[in-house]
């Protein structure tokens, strides 16, 4: 598929060069397009007006540019934005979770676009609306909630939120009587705060210039922000800090860590002045996190060698390491990901052959069970309870065919409730689709996991199109849940495949071990290698696949560019994180320390330095042909700065040798997440879909598996 052929011939923009030249470790690399990095970055974060105009310039031209080439997709676009729309139940409402004598829930109202909590009694009746999303967000091109947390009194609400898009959250207090903000409002902040026992105060992290949560301080309500006491300081650029409270509102967690290491302390809810206790000094490589269990903590670790993670006990008055006496062993390539406790019960959620599955002990007898499902590949959420003394849990499941749902299940008659099933007001029929989970082989021998869907009368003769999506990256796993905008494309005869690839923890924590660091080649051969067993298996042709990834999955999709361009009939980043090479060597930039156990340290070592240079995208663009790419970031982005993407689409068009074109489309007031409202967001997809059925020639395809014009 070529330029002449979908995309209008129009002139891109074209970035000047003004060569920067860098020296590491003896090697000499010259950046041409160094300068569309701002050089007040940090301020640009918290007002985008201060950004230099000449680079505002150059990326209102690219808006402008993509916006011409895909002009005709104007009508598309439109369509598909108002299926994905249909898809959704408008004034949505979460099953309220109980907690003392209310339920608390989240709503939103017909044509909303932020969420509303509220709470009603324990067992229900009137709504009390505690905060209005919608109305907060009036006036302001961007808001985002970010977390609403009721006093252990009832009496109030910490509710934060962003209005810039650069995650430096504010943080107000809320009195639920009045329903209005008292005058504490503290700024660049996590998003949350965590109560102390009395409700007269919280626990809240504040972010630095750099984007690191690196100071926690305690807050009483009613005092100047200034005025807040410092509680803990960590002074180690590479780990960051989360404050938590324990199911019983008797301990704040002080949760320190990188991608590899972590360190907790605790301090009594009851006494917010008390010095914070360490529970386990940070040991390199080792992982642990604490849940409250009465008289004892419970505690998930990788100690002595437990890749796929054990849960140990201690004393919660007696907590450090050479107490920990071990609960749940480990299961090598069954990884635990996340337990809580209860009176009478230990919950775990685990990860076993690539499904995940819920196990329950009851303490008092030691007797486990597991939760039972029937699909061949489907997501699990652990939801738990807001309540200690509980015999019911709740959590929730999806398939790619099957709309979440959501139970209450009963831990002692193991008998379930459903709650809720997630509403298609457009309609929606299990039936009509099919999903399926293949195993690829690997150029090592590895088999990936693949989850795919489509339509059930869609050709399996390799004429379908494909959007193949991939992250592999942080031992995140990408689960095969329900997701109604893909349908928009399967209806439309594409098949929708998730490439479960190394860096991730899909099949346990060695699958991650072997695509990080020195094996990070791994993450991009395991993708190239579906997306050729796809074709082998006649379920597309590589001329039809859009292979699409954002963040870390951004990442991905540079290198794959580089590595196969034959593979694919387009790219799309968002938010890539393509100058690997350049923003892991600049620890001033937000999250590069905490990166270094994930990526390794080429500022310090030479062998790093070299092995991150031999993929990074944005160094190996070479003169080659490339399929069409689309590009997408946000001006106040913190994670993957705006520059990444800017200066990669700049060297791509400098250097391919193709009329392929590369657009960039970069939202002027938003963040790394993009969009901040649940329509908006839908916007962006559309347009993201839009360019897959360009680029395959599909955009004139009606819905439901009828023939393409």
């Amino acid at each position: 598929m070529t330029k002449s052929s979908v995309f209008p011939d129009l002139p891109h923009p074209v970035a000047a060069k003004k060569p920067e030249t860098f020296i590491n470790h003896g090697v000499t690399r010259t950046d041409d397009y160094a300068w569309l990095r701002a050089a007040n970055w940090q301020e640009v974060f918290k007002d985008p007006a201060v950004l230099d105009p000449d680079i505002r310039k150059h990326l209102d031209a690219e808006n402008a540019y993509q916006s011409a080439l895909m002009e005709d997709t104007e009508a598309l676009r439109a369509t598909l934005f108002a299926e994905m729309k249909g898809r959704i139940k408008e004034d949505d409402s979460s099953v309220p979770y109980k907690d003392g004598p209310y339920a608390y829930g989240t709503s939103f109202k017909t044509g909303g676009e932020q969420p509303r909590f509220f709470r009603t009694a324990r067992d229900g009746g009137k709504e009390t609306m505690l905060l209005d999303g919608d109305l907060e967000a009036e006036g302001k091109a961007y808001f985002r909630l970010a977390s609403a947390d009721h006093s252990p009194d009832h009496k109030r609400l910490i509710w934060g939120f962003d209005d810039k898009g650069s995650e430096f959250y504010s943080l107000r207090v809320r009195d639920i009587a009045t329903l209005t903000d008292l005058g504490d409002e503290i700024t660049d902040t996590s998003g949350g705060g965590i109560w102390d026992a009395a409700g007269e105060g919280f626990f809240y992290t504040r972010v630095d210039d750099n984007h690191r949560p690196s100071k926690l301080f305690y807050h009483k309500i009613g005092a100047a922000q200034q005025d807040d006491r410092l509680i803990y300081e960590e002074t180690d650029p590479g780990f960051f800090m989360s404050v938590g409270g324990s199911i019983l509102d008797d301990f704040i967690f002080i949760a320190i860590g990188d991608h590899e290491t972590s360190e907790e302390w605790i301090i009594p809810a009851n006494d917010p002045t008390a010095k914070p206790r360490l529970v386990s000094k940070r040991e390199t490589g080792v992982e642990y996190n604490l849940t409250e269990g009465g008289d004892v903590f419970f505690i998930l670790t990788n100690i002595d060698g437990a890749k796929d993670f054990k849960i140990m006990s201690a004393p919660v008055d007696a907590p450090e390491r050479e107490n920990w006496t071990e609960v749940v062993p480990e299961k090598p390539g069954t990884i635990i990901l996340n337990h809580s406790a209860y009176r009478d019960f230990l919950v775990w959620l685990e990860r076993d052959q690539g499904l995940p599955r819920i196990l329950i002990r009851n303490r008092r007898t030691g007797e486990e069970h597991a939760i039972d499902f029937d699909e061949e590949a489907y997501s699990l959420g652990l939801m738990g309870s807001a309540e200690y003394d509980t015999d019911v849990i709740r959590f929730s499941y999806s398939s790619m065919t099957t709309p979440a749902q959501e139970y209450d299940y009963n831990m002692r008659t193991r008998e379930r409730t459903l709650l809720k099933t997630q509403d298609v007001p457009s309609g929606h029929n299990p039936e009509d689709y099919v999903t399926r989970r293949l195993l690829a082989p690997a150029r090592d021998g590895e088999l990936v996991p693949v989850s795919i869907l489509y339509r059930r009368d869609t050709p399996l003769d390799g004429t379908a199109p494909c959007l193949l999506y991939g992250y592999g990256s942080y031992g995140m796993t990408m689960p095969a849940s329900f997701n109604t905008g893909c349908l928009s494309l399967v209806d439309r005869g594409f098949v929708y495949a998730i490439a479960h690839i190394r860096g991730g923890k899909d099949k346990g924590f060695a699958w991650y071990e072997n695509g990080k660091r020195d094996k990070k080649i791994n993450t991009f051969t395991d993708f190239i290698a579906v997306a050729e067993h796809l074709v082998a298996e006649k379920f597309t042709g590589h001329d039809r696949i859009v292979a699409h990834g954002g963040s870390a999955g951004g990442l991905l999709m540079g290198a794959i560019a580089n590595m196969a361009p034959q593979a694919f009939g387009g790219i799309i980043a968002e938010v890539p994180f393509v100058d690997v090479l350049n923003t892991i060597l600049d620890e001033t930039l937000p999250l590069t320390p905490l990166e270094w156990p994930e990526w390794g340290n080429p500022i310090i070592s030479e062998a790093d330095y070299r092995y991150i240079a031999s993929y990074c995208p944005y160094s190996n663009v070479s003169a080659k042909a490339y399929p069409p790419i689309l590009a997408a970031a946000g001006l106040t982005d913190p994670r993957v700065t705006y520059w990444e993407p800017a200066k990669w689409v700049a060297k791509l068009r400098a250097l391919k040798t193709d009329e392929n074109p590369v657009l960039f489309r970069i939202n002027m007031d938003a963040g790394h997440a993009g969009a901040s409202g649940r329509f908006s967001r839908l916007e962006e997809v559309a347009h993201n879909y839009a360019f897959a059925l360009k680029v395959t020639g599909k955009t004139a395809a009606s819905v439901a598996g009828k023939a393409a014009a």
